[in-house]
Formats: structure tokens, sequence, C-alpha cells
């Protein structure tokens, strides 16, 4: 009947496949760990919509509320992490919070893997990437304490 290589419907489809070979609903789903409404409701939308209608969808609309205020916090946190690469991110939220930047520091974390900053290495690399383009000279002074 049907074939896919998608990892998303792939359990799915061998359910309908399983079923089609046994010639039995009630085994296949024994089989599967799947109810026959569930085969079913497979079944139908498959003869409606196809395969690709089997694919999860993710409805949930993403909440912007949450998140922090792109122009200002994050490119504080951003250069924060850049300067100072081995402060995790509850030092770094309490760093910028003398600054008067407010975030958590999980809302620090957020914006570290939005940017790919999300461990020490990459942190570190950033910096030295910064120290190659702009030419600056890094002494143990400037670092902070």
């Amino acid at each position: 009947m049907t074939h896919t290589n998608n990892r998303i419907i792939k359990h799915k489809a061998g359910l309908l496949n399983l079923a089609e070979e046994l010639g039995n609903v009630s085994r296949a789903g024994k089989v599967m760990g799947v109810s026959r409404d569930t085969f079913f409701r497979y079944q139908d939308l498959v003869e409606h919509g196809g395969l690709d209608v089997l694919i999860d969808k993710d409805r949930r609309a993403p909440n912007i509320k949450n998140r922090v205020d792109e122009a200002t916090t994050e490119r504080a946190v951003i250069g924060y992490a850049i300067a100072q690469p081995a402060h995790g991110q509850h030092r770094t939220s309490n760093e910028l919070r003398k600054k008067s930047v407010f975030v958590s520091g999980s809302g620090v974390r957020s914006i570290w893997l939005r940017h790919n900053l999300e461990n020490f290495k990459k942190r570190l690399k950033a910096l030295e990437d910064k120290v190659a383009n702009d030419g600056i000279i890094l002494s143990d002074a400037s670092c902070g304490p």
C-alpha cells in the first residue's frame, strides 16, 4: 500500500501496511500498540489527503511576548557573552542587571542558543573571531574580574 522513508510518518504508514498484509485491523493494532479508532483515523486521512497529511504538525504559534527586546537586550547579552565567555548564564544575567538590562538566566540561555553561543567553547571562539576581525589586543586587565 504505502511506502515512505520519512521518520515522522513511518510508524503510521507501517500500521496501515501491516493491517493490509494481515487483513485484520484489530491484530495490526495490537501488534503496533494502536487502537482501531486511531487506525481508521490514519486511513481516512491518507484516503482524503495522501501520505503528507500524516506528518505531525505543530499547532502552537510561537509566543512572541516571551521574547526579549531584540534591539537592546539581545545585543547586550551577546556582547557580554563575547566579552566574558567564561561567565555562565546566571552570572551574565546578574551582571547585566547591574547595567539596567533585565533578563533572566534562562532568557540568557535562550539568546545564546539562538546565536550558537550556548557553551564556553563557542563563546570563546566568538571572542577569538572578534579579536581577529577588529584587531583588538586582549590583556588580563581588559578581561575584568
